[in-house]
């Protein structure tokens, strides 16, 4: 699913050069459940953007399901974010003013929100446990229940490719362990492949992917 090979990061501040990543090389398989660890500022959030192309390397080379991001066109690489890739962030960017449901169709309320598409975003929220909190806006809403509401908008399309930064960096263990108990459930039925960053290493499991950061490198 994703092959990266010799990735530099080079951060310019001024007249100084910061190297977040250096020579990355490694491969996540289709399907996989994948962890990216290691301390703060190893650079593991920096080789996330890397992977959905919301940031372009320095070099070396990217390709996600045999296409190479650095060759793609702007705009299609904002075909691949938008259709391809489901974002799952630790600040869950939720709409204040929309209600769950609403937030998870917020991508696709513009164009306009066929009854189906309703329907599967109200069974997401509902295998999430949030069945009793459909019509809540985000401030009648716990952390927790946030997270819960910003993974099935990421999962609604669909998507082949899903990436979480510290999805929950902000939330207790008990909402944690059933956070990622959920994702996993769901991206296994969709077939989808997942990547999060993330320093908690208890919540990973021994088939899953494991790759370890440190200091801009691949340690293990």
């Amino acid at each position: 699913m994703i092959d990266v090979r010799d990735v530099t990061k080079i951060h310019r501040r001024g007249s100084v050069e910061v190297h977040a990543l250096r020579g990355v090389t490694c491969q996540i398989p289709t399907g996989s459940f994948a962890f990216i660890v290691g301390p703060s500022g190893s650079g593991k959030s920096t080789l996330l953007y890397l992977l959905g192309a919301l940031d372009e390397p320095s070099s070396g080379g990217i390709e996600v399901n045999g296409l190479s991001l650095g060759s793609m066109t702007t705009a299609r690489r904002d075909q691949f974010r938008r259709e391809e890739v489901g974002f799952i962030f630790q600040n869950f960017n939720l709409l204040a003013n929309l209600s769950a449901v609403d937030n998870v169709l917020a991508p696709f309320l513009p164009r306009g929100v066929p009854k189906a598409q309703r329907d599967e975003a109200q069974r997401l929220l509902e295998t999430l446990g949030l069945g009793d909190r459909l019509h809540h806006r985000p401030n009648q809403l716990s952390g927790g229940e946030q997270q819960r509401v910003a993974i099935a908008r990421a999962l609604l399309k669909r998507p082949k490719l899903v990436l979480a930064d510290e999805p929950t960096g902000e939330l207790d263990t008990e909402n944690s362990v059933a956070i990622l108990s959920a994702l996993r459930v769901l991206c296994r039925e969709q077939g989808s492949t997942v990547v999060i960053v993330t320093h908690e290493r208890e919540y990973i499991d021994p088939s899953d992917c494991v790759i370890r950061i440190r200091d801009g490198r691949v340690a293990s």
